[in-house]
Formats: C-alpha cells, structure tokens, sequence
C-alpha cells in the first residue's frame, strides 16, 4: 500500500543528506495509506459508497512545498502529463513534476528538495536541447549525458591524488593506500534511480561520478557550486568516472576487509 517506501532503509549512508526531510515525507504517505486503507475497509463492510481522499506522493509532496519556497516546482499525479509530450519539456513549461506513487518519483523529488537549483539547471538544458532537435529515436550527446547526471550521478569533491587513482581504475590505491583520503572528500549521491536500487543494495551497483570544482560544507552550497559550473559543452563531454558505489569506506561493512576490493567482477582494472 505504501508504494515501497517501507522498504526504505534511512539509516544508510548514502541517503544521510536526505534523510531528515525524507523519513518525515515517507512516513506522511505510509501513515496516510494505512488510514486509507481502513476507511476504506469500514466502508466495504458497510457497502457505503463515500469516496476517501487518495494519500498520494504527489500529494504529500505539496504540502511539505510551503517549508521550502526555494523549490520552483509543484508535484503533480503522472497522468498530468498529456499523451505524447516530452516528460522534461512538460516540466519546463508547467513547472510541474509528473509523479508516480513509487520509489523512483520519491527520490527524485527529495532532489528537487535539496539541491533544486541543480534540478532547475538539468531541466532547462534538457528542454533547450529538445527545442532544438526535438524528440527522435536517438537522444544525443547532451541528453545522454544530462540523463546519466539525474539518474545514476554521484557528486565528488575529492583531492587530486584520489581522483587520478579513480580516474584510471586503481581500485587498490583508490580504497586502501588512500583510504584516509576519502575523510578530505566531500561526495553526494544525487542520482534518484540509484537511491532506488540501492534500496535492495548489491555489489555491482555502479555510479557515474561527477567531479565537483571546489569543496562544499552543505548541499545548499553544493546546489550554488554545481548552478554555477554546470554548463552543456562540459556536461556533453560525459566527464564521468564509474565507481562500485559500496566500495566507498563506511558505505559498506565487508569493504573494511582489503579482500573486498579483490573481486575483479566487480572492481575491473582500466584494460578490462
């Protein structure tokens, strides 16, 4: 009933920036589901015929809207959307979210919450570049690339040394020659599809990283950092690294073990 937010685990390191606002709204659309389905349940008995409000994501989104006048967006039910239209282009120019009851719309509206400066900027870039080219069977450079950023990005600040060792796959230096490195770093997972299977968390599981030029001390800095850097011909060059999200120290209890980091399924050398 809950949509599989009570499947979600706030304790996990990788949602820790979000999850002081998003236990709150995750337990307004549990709690309002379970009434729901009472009310719903007294009627069925009765054969009553009284409609009962919908608790939707959407819908406990909004109401949590007027704490936070820094997002420029409203949530609204999937079926907003007009057949046909171009999910982004529709944001664009309605400035509102399409949202479906489900674990994926949740976490990318608990980006728009935090960092809606960045989610601003994606959308616009996306928006232009289908005003431009349209909506074909390919999506090009700059919309694969703005994709990547919003489903499966995570956001490095990091020392140079860390990001060459990164940069080139040297998974032994990256985790544990300089493991002491990653307490200089500053890193974010901001991608909403990654937040989603990272609910049911695997090894495997991959994102694509995404320097950041300076080091910040909050997400609202971060959200200035990135409005300001983020721009189409960096973005179209896809300066991504992929990293094993669950090798990062603390995110993952067996890679304090230096055998973690011995899987080559996982960890591939760059000649792989």
């Amino acid at each position: 009933m809950a949509f599989g937010l009570e499947l979600i685990n706030w304790q996990a390191p990788w949602l820790q920036p979000f999850a002081l606002l998003g236990e709150v709204l995750c337990k307004r659309v549990i709690d309002g589901q379970v009434v729901r389905s009472k009310l719903l349940e007294i009627d069925s008995k009765d054969a009553a015929s009284t409609a009962h409000p919908t608790t939707t994501v959407a819908s406990v989104l909004n109401q949590a809207l007027s704490s936070y006048p820094q997002v420029p967006v409203k949530f609204v039910p999937q079926a907003s959307l007009p057949i046909g239209q171009a999910y982004e282009a529709f944001i664009y120019q309605t400035k509102q979210v399409p949202t479906r009851d489900g674990l994926h719309d949740f976490f990318n509206a608990l980006v728009w919450f935090h960092l809606p400066q960045t989610k601003l900027l994606l959308n616009q870039l996306q928006a232009a570049e289908i005003a431009n080219l349209g909506i074909g069977a390919k999506r090009g450079a700059l919309r694969d690339a703005l994709t990547l950023f919003d489903e499966n990005v995570l956001l490095l600040y990091a020392p140079d040394e860390l990001w060459d060792a990164l940069e080139n796959k040297q998974w032994q230096r990256l985790m544990l020659d300089l493991r002491d490195l990653w307490q200089e770093s500053n890193y974010v997972l901001f991608g909403h599809a990654l937040q989603e299977k990272l609910v049911a968390p695997r090894k495997g599981m991959c994102a694509h990283v995404l320097r950041v030029p300076q080091k910040f001390k909050n997400l609202s800095q971060l959200d200035d950092i990135l409005s300001d850097y983020l721009n189409s011909p960096l973005l179209a060059g896809k300066p991504y690294c992929h990293l094993p999200v669950l090798g990062i120290p603390g995110w993952c209890v067996d890679n304090e073990n230096a055998s973690y980091y011995q899987d080559d399924f996982v960890f591939r050398s760059k000649r792989q």
